[in-house]
């Protein structure tokens, strides 16, 4: 069980899936690191050697991952809450962000509320 940057990859999946698991590394990043690292991207967490995760954990140090990703992702949020513009007002009322609109649908940011009846 390869264990990077405190996430558990699971064992069955490719390895450039299975690096998808971490937090801030989608498909492409993952693609590079692998190539980087020169490891078969087909090839499955189970198979891989302890040498081969030391390799790729030096990799993903490059990158801002997990934690430390969240923690800067929430600070810029709180910046744009604390500056009162448009778009910190919108995260600050729970109201969808990026111009959709709110008569109908955005149920998910808004809430569920109780539907009255057509007239």
């Amino acid at each position: 069980m390869a264990r990077i940057a405190g996430v558990e990859l699971p064992r069955d999946k490719r390895v450039e899936i299975a690096l998808t698991y971490i937090y801030g590394i989608g498909r492409t990043t993952a693609q590079e690191i692998v190539q980087k690292v020169g490891i078969d991207p087909g090839k499955k967490i189970n198979d891989l050697a302890p040498d081969e995760v030391q390799k790729l954990r030096s990799a993903i140090s490059d990158y801002k991952v997990e934690g430390d990703l969240r923690r800067e992702v929430a600070m810029n949020i709180k910046g744009l809450m604390d500056l009162g513009n448009y778009v910190g007002l919108r995260h600050r009322r729970g109201l969808p962000v990026r111009g959709q609109r709110t008569k109908t649908n955005a149920r998910t940011r808004k809430g569920r509320r109780k539907t009255v009846g057509g007239k």
